[in-house]
């Protein structure tokens, strides 16, 4: 018998990594604080409970969020076996019973002969072997031990990101590269605007919906970081003077200095993925889409990330994980969850897998799984353990992947492909590490 393996948090990271250890033979000390304490956003005493929308995103394999449903079924996720059995018509989506979802994961944990439950509250990091999977809004006693021990400056404390787009689906015939200001080598790529693009743009923006926030995030969006549509609301010429200001930029088209300009700067080290500078923002995704989506070049852009503006504590993962989600120098511990730096449901789920999986192999002296950059499991583990200039949560998207080495015309095909190539390799990691 295996020494039981602590794990830290009963939401959709935790759990699945529960799963994934018992599923192997190990067994698990599940510590989760409710019942006896409940963070802000939190109601309900069962498991994996989902706060925000039940909506588990979508399905098909031409859509990332696809992609990782179907690695997660080839690795047997509890997660997703229980969200299937309570779906909900949700179209192309798969949406869920939040009751009989959070019911199917807790009866199934608390029963089985391998998991036993405690409900307390953590205020250290546990003994090795433990996952850590306490969510966005970890106990701020814990929150103390994990700054304690990997570094204050490791761990933040809001998200406030700009949106990020993938590079190829950008109209590069509206777009050119330039230095940010004139100064410096060509690493922006750069939007530029006449008068009245500009003025349709700011229209759309102080007019578009903003995303409502939970009452003890309100306080601190407005002292931690300015939304752009906030900056705008100041007045109409307010962006064009700021991070729009278009000084030492020459549009080539035109030969002439633009009326106002946004900027990108690349945001992975495959130059796959960028983000719009300077454009933290509250609105709400589908406003996100229709009002960036006036800027000239971004007509069709694909976001790998919305903007998002809320508490959400996460480390930063380049510095404190490997891509297996160890704590660097100490193997046997892992995190997993939003924790980590991923972003939304399914990731979690992906990074309670990953890291559950290879602490089962590591325990048993066996060599770690390697998904690969080209898988979505992989990718997600890889982003967040790789060294960027400006470190932001992710979701799953096309853009994480490796890229192909041939190329395939139109999207949607290639989508497909990457699709294909990414559920080929995980089969060959299934069968050649013995998963």
């Amino acid at each position: 018998m295996h020494k039981a393996v602590t794990v830290v948090g009963a939401g959709l990271a935790g759990c699945e990594a529960a799963w994934q250890l018992v599923n192997r033979g190990i067994p698990v000390r599940l510590l989760e604080m409710k019942p006896l304490k409940y963070s802000p956003a939190h109601k309900s005493p069962g498991f994996a409970e989902l706060v925000c929308s039940n909506s588990l995103k979508a399905e098909q394999l031409s859509n990332a969020s696809g992609l990782l449903k179907a690695e997660l079924r080839a690795m047997n996720s509890l997660i997703l076996r229980c969200a299937e059995a309570s779906r909900v018509p949700a179209g192309g989506a798969l949406a869920v019973d939040r009751d009989r979802f959070s019911d199917a994961i807790t009866e199934t944990l608390k029963h089985h002969p391998l998991v036993t439950f405690e409900s307390a509250v953590v205020s250290d990091i546990p003994e090795e072997p433990a996952i850590i999977a306490t969510g966005p809004l970890t106990d701020p006693a814990l929150t103390d031990a994990i700054a304690a021990r990997t570094g204050s400056k490791a761990l933040n404390f809001f998200d406030a990101a700009a949106p990020i787009v993938t590079a190829d689906s950008l109209d590069m015939d509206k777009v050119f590269r330039a230095s940010r200001y004139g100064k410096g080598t060509d690493d922006y790529l750069n939007c530029p605007m006449t008068e009245e693009e500009y003025n349709a743009f700011y229209d759309a923006l102080v007019g578009a919906e903003l995303a409502e926030l939970h009452d003890f995030e309100k306080k601190l969006v407005f002292e931690g970081c300015l939304a752009v549509e906030i900056l705008a609301s100041r007045g109409r010429q307010t962006l064009a003077f700021g991070p729009l200001k278009p000084v030492g930029l020459v549009d080539p088209r035109t030969g002439k200095e633009p009326y106002a300009v946004v900027q990108l700067r690349q945001e992975n080290v495959q130059g796959t993925l960028y983000n719009l500078v300077g454009f933290q923002t509250r609105l709400k995704w589908g406003e996100q889409k229709r009002v960036f989506g006036m800027i000239p070049g971004l007509e069709h852009a694909e976001f790998a990330r919305y903007g998002v503006m809320h508490r959400n504590t996460y480390l930063n993962g380049p510095q404190v994980l490997g891509a297996n989600y160890a704590m660097k120098g100490h193997p046997l511990t892992r995190f997993a969850g939003q924790l980590t730096g991923v972003e939304g449901y399914m990731e979690s789920t992906a990074s309670g897998l990953v890291a559950a999986v290879g602490l089962a192999k590591a325990l048993r002296g066996e060599p770690e799984p390697d998904f690969t950059g080209r898988t979505i499991l992989g990718a997600l583990a890889r982003h967040v353990s790789t060294p960027t200039p400006n470190f932001q949560p992710m979701n799953a998207n096309f853009g994480i992947l490796e890229s192909l080495p041939f190329k395939v015309k139109g999207k949607r095909s290639r989508y497909e492909k990457l699709s294909e190539t990414a559920i080929d390799t995980l089969n060959e990691v299934i069968r050649d590490y013995e998963l």
